[in-house]
């Protein structure tokens, strides 16, 4: 697999923070515990939806100070949602929820099938009135790009003004699989890794994120 230069795709952001890399590094590590890797990623998804939410839409609002009266910058978190891909993705929320609580929430549940890889969807819930919201799709990796793209596609029929997705971690094979059939969406990340092994895992990746989100491996 040739790398992929994030500088040739313009919808590809690599969060380079040193600390958003040096939680990532302490999650790679086989002996990090269940516990300490549910806290890092929280830690980690609220360091990066600062990211992905830097050109956030904000609007004035008249405020009191202790001293007079101003004109500030406020957003709507109302008019976000953030978009989980179950069951991963639900380990992101905690994170991105506690910088913009106002947020609202909506699920797509996926799962691959083993044998092709595809993903199978099995429940699929979103906020009312979508057409007035931004998404913000979370999953922990995006990987064969599959399950991201089904996501994506769902979602889209509910008319979003915008869709951007979340991750911790990615390959040229997920980023391009997703690019090639929604290239209007942008995908943040912390890191584009080497390539997927034959099951479709990213190397060297973290392992299966959702086992050890939630300790089933």
């Amino acid at each position: 697999m040739i790398p992929l230069d994030p500088a040739a795709l313009p919808s590809l952001h690599v969060v380079t923070h040193p600390l958003v890399q040096h939680k990532l590094t302490l999650m790679r590590k086989k002996d990090a515990s269940t516990s300490s890797f549910r806290r890092l990623l929280n830690e980690l998804s609220t360091l990066m939806v600062y990211e992905v939410t830097r050109d956030m839409a904000t609007h004035d609002v008249v405020i009191e100070t202790p001293l007079e009266t101003m004109t500030a910058r406020q957003i709507d978190g109302k008019k976000l949602v953030f978009v989980s891909i179950l069951r991963a993705g639900n380990g992101i929320l905690d994170g991105v929820l506690s910088v913009v609580p106002g947020a609202r929430v909506g699920h797509v549940g996926l799962y691959r099938d083993p044998k092709t890889l595809q993903a199978v969807e099995y429940y699929f819930k979103m906020p009312k009135n979508m057409e007035e919201r931004d998404v913000i799709v979370v999953d922990p990796m995006l990987a064969t790009g599959n399950s991201a793209v089904a996501a994506v596609t769902r979602i889209k029929q509910c008319q979003p003004k915008s869709i951007k997705f979340l991750c911790l971690l990615t390959c040229p094979e997920g980023v391009n699989t997703l690019h090639q059939t929604h290239p209007d969406v942008h995908i943040y990340t912390a890191a584009v890794d080497r390539e997927l092994n034959d099951h479709g895992y990213i190397l060297p990746g973290l392992g299966d994120a959702g086992d050890r989100i939630f300790g089933t491996q």
